[in-house]
């Protein structure tokens, strides 16, 4: 059984599905997800995850890295460049100017989830409603932009263009991001490309192209395609079991640990390996608990 983690490179056109189903195919396996959607517009790292590995998928690192040009003085229905332009408004902005405002949009905001998204609603993704030209009140959503910087800026009388890098958590619209910062402005604005660069601990230097990953599966370098799920989990703290405590965690058994890991009062998950450095799953810690219980949380056996 294959067991880990893929870094596609995602060209700009297929949905996240669609990769997902491709890698699907190709390894034979049913159990296939993605650790994050990427547009269809947008291209770059997208992480799926084969076999087992789909239950680790929300123990990793969230952190997302983006590079997104943004085109001012435009906007449209989808707030990217698939979508019609709904409104014209030229404008000569400067780039001291989007400097400034940029500053604004680090750090936690809010943002609406735009409706051509695969968010659902009742059941229904968001996108589905937009085609039948349905529109819904969307709550708005707490992000947090670690960093926002303006890469480069291209002046022009009527619609300048910024290539900004942006750093922030899981759920996080540059698309709306772009938006909202066109609407302060006052000129609008849309995202005219967009580039994950990083998701968590995969990042684009090290992604495939298809092509690339097809090239791998046909001479089996299993290891230039496939993260191993305790590879991909290096955020988690890790934990060592003995032979006695490692046969007790994968048969679901509590373990009494003999080892400090942290001084925090709150329950944390941690990767468990045994002394040969076989990944054996995830556990939980109540480290408020005096007895130091490791849970097992997701068991490979």
């Amino acid at each position: 059984m294959v067991d880990g983690f893929v870094n596609i490179l995602k060209p700009s056109g297929p949905t996240s599905h669609d990769m997902v189903a491709y890698v699907r195919r190709l390894l034979g396996i049913r159990r296939v997800g993605h650790a994050g959607t990427l547009d269809p517009l947008a291209c770059g790292v997208l992480v799926i995850a084969v076999g087992r590995a789909t239950r680790l998928i929300s123990y990793l690192e969230r952190t997302r890295i983006y590079r997104g040009e943004i085109t001012f003085g435009l906007t449209t229905s989808t707030l990217d460049s698939g979508g019609e332009i709904v409104a014209k408004s030229p404008t000569g902005l400067q780039r001291q100017e989007l400097e400034e405002l940029l500053l604004n949009f680090t750090g936690p905001i809010y943002q609406v989830p735009p409706m051509v998204s695969a968010l659902k609603w009742q059941g229904q993704r968001l996108y589905n409603l937009a085609r039948k030209g349905i529109e819904i009140d969307r709550k708005p959503r707490r992000v947090l932009i670690k960093k926002l910087e303006l890469l480069s800026f291209t002046p022009d009388e009527c619609h300048p263009q910024a290539l900004i890098e942006c750093i922030c958590t899981e759920g996080t619209y540059v698309r709306s991001l772009a938006a909202d910062i066109g609407e302060a402005l006052g000129c609008g604005a849309y995202l005219s490309f967009l580039l994950r660069t990083q998701s968590g601990p995969f990042s684009v230097s090290s992604s495939l192209t298809p092509n690339e990953f097809e090239i791998a599966l046909k001479h089996d370098q299993i290891s230039r395609w496939l993260c191993p799920p305790q590879d991909a989990l290096h955020n988690l703290p890790t934990v060592i079991l003995d032979e006695k405590d490692s046969n007790s965690f994968v048969h679901g058994n509590q373990i009494l640990l003999h080892q400090d890991i942290l001084s925090c009062n709150k329950t944390i998950a941690v990767r468990v390996l045994n002394r040969s450095g076989v990944f054996l799953g995830v556990g939980n810690i109540d480290l408020s608990d005096l007895n130091r219980l490791l849970k097992p949380k997701v068991v490979f056996n």
